[in-house]
């Protein structure tokens, strides 16, 4: 889209993230369950961006997802990979994510059975 474009003529920064919220939201939307959906919201702590290459403007863009193996109490970890056509990483994105409690609105250890949903 021509508002993801920057003075500099590519993607912006900001779309980046973009990109990894919406797909860090829709890969669990797509592994749990909807008792899940509604009971254990996920929110972002944190994303740290590497950039590779220059997204330009004409160019699709390809992202992919994965996690950690593990989690550390209420966090989780989450990789994503922008590439270019063609296959040129254009970002490397790791982001840790919270789990929280819809209830209490509070973190809570990610459970095993939950790691399970994205093996």
């Amino acid at each position: 889209m021509p508002d993801d474009i920057d003075d500099n003529g590519h993607v912006n920064n900001v779309v980046y993230l973009r990109w990894a919220q919406d797909l860090g939201v829709a890969h669990w939307q797509s592994v749990a369950p909807p008792d899940a959906l509604t009971t254990w919201p996920w929110i972002a702590l944190r994303h740290e961006v590497d950039y590779r290459r220059a997204l330009l403007p004409g160019e699709t863009g390809h992202g992919r997802t994965w996690v950690a193996e593990t989690a550390e109490g209420p966090r989780f970890n989450r990789y994503i990979r922008i590439d270019a056509e063609g296959g040129a990483m254009c970002a490397q994105i790791v982001t840790t994510w919270v789990l929280i409690e819809q209830a209490t609105g509070k973190p809570r250890r990610v459970p095993p059975r939950m790691l399970a949903l994205f093996g």
